[in-house]
């Protein structure tokens, strides 16, 4: 198991940005949230990280099989609670054109299921914040 390291800075503003390896990862919060929306806020690079990881299992399925997967689509949807502030269901539709056999649509399920993202919320990890002052 290998330390992965992310080095967040802060530009200015309400902007937040995320290095990881050769990867700038810019964020922002909305201009009613006094940012000036010049980014995706943080949500919303976690909600399309489990859309994209579910999707990358579905084109490997399909690809594997050499069935098509260009006009294949992922449609997330998500509830939120408002009073609680937290994320209650997320529900994933994949459309699939016509030609793609019955047989294979449990098994494309299943394989979305498997996405890393997704199953990282079935067993959290352990989460640890600290302090540190650095060197002068």
């Amino acid at each position: 198991m290998g330390l992965k390291r992310l080095t967040v800075t802060f530009p200015g503003g309400k902007k937040v940005d995320g290095v990881y390896g050769n990867f700038t990862i810019h964020t922002d919060q909305p201009v009613d949230e006094g940012g000036e929306g010049t980014a995706p806020e943080p949500f919303t690079y976690m909600l399309a990280s489990l859309g994209t990881c579910a999707g990358i299992y579905v084109v490997s399925y399909l690809r594997a099989r050499d069935l098509p997967f260009e006009e294949v689509k992922l449609i997330q949807e998500h509830e939120w609670d408002e009073k609680a502030h937290r994320l209650t269901k997320v529900t994933m539709t994949i459309l699939l054109p016509p030609g793609i056999p019955e047989k294979h649509k449990k098994p494309l399920i299943r394989s979305a299921s498997r996405c890393t993202v997704k199953r990282l919320f079935e067993s959290p990890p352990e989460f640890e914040i600290n302090t540190k002052q650095e060197k002068e």
